[in-house]
């Protein structure tokens, strides 16, 4: 049985078995502000999911993974109706997302109704100081 559910402290081996770019002060935020989600098949963890909010008022997926071993079932389809749900339910009129434009997951988005929109650019050659792009 598929199921999603909101992440907690118990979680945390597992999630970052998946999640190499959180920072755990950052992890702790999301079960506070219950930003985060275990995606799960059968009582099994088989991916997880965050978001933050965009201009403070657009929910922002900032990750949605799924194990390599238990790609291609459809939990990411699934997980991401869950959430464009969750999220109509609080009252949020739109959702965004993002993708490199070399990751597949662009097709990913795109077979779920995601519209391409822009894209960002770093401008990264006229600072001297790297740590300015934070």
């Amino acid at each position: 049985m598929f199921n999603v559910r909101y992440v907690t402290e118990s979680d945390k081996a597992f999630w970052f078995t998946l999640d190499e770019h959180l920072h755990e002060s950052e992890f702790y935020l999301k079960i506070r502000d219950r930003r985060g989600y275990i995606i799960s098949s059968n009582g099994k963890p088989v991916g997880i999911m965050r978001y933050n909010l965009m201009w403070d008022n657009t929910p922002f997926l900032t990750l949605i993974y799924i194990d390599d071993v238990e790609q291609g079932k459809g939990y990411g389809k699934k997980a991401m109706l869950f959430w464009e749900n969750e999220m109509r339910d609080k009252g949020y009129k739109m959702v965004m997302t993002s993708t490199q434009v070399d990751e597949q997951a662009q097709h990913f988005y795109r077979k779920l109704g995601y519209k391409d929109r822009g894209g960002i650019f770093f401008m990264a050659h006229h600072l001297n100081n790297h740590k300015k792009c934070f």
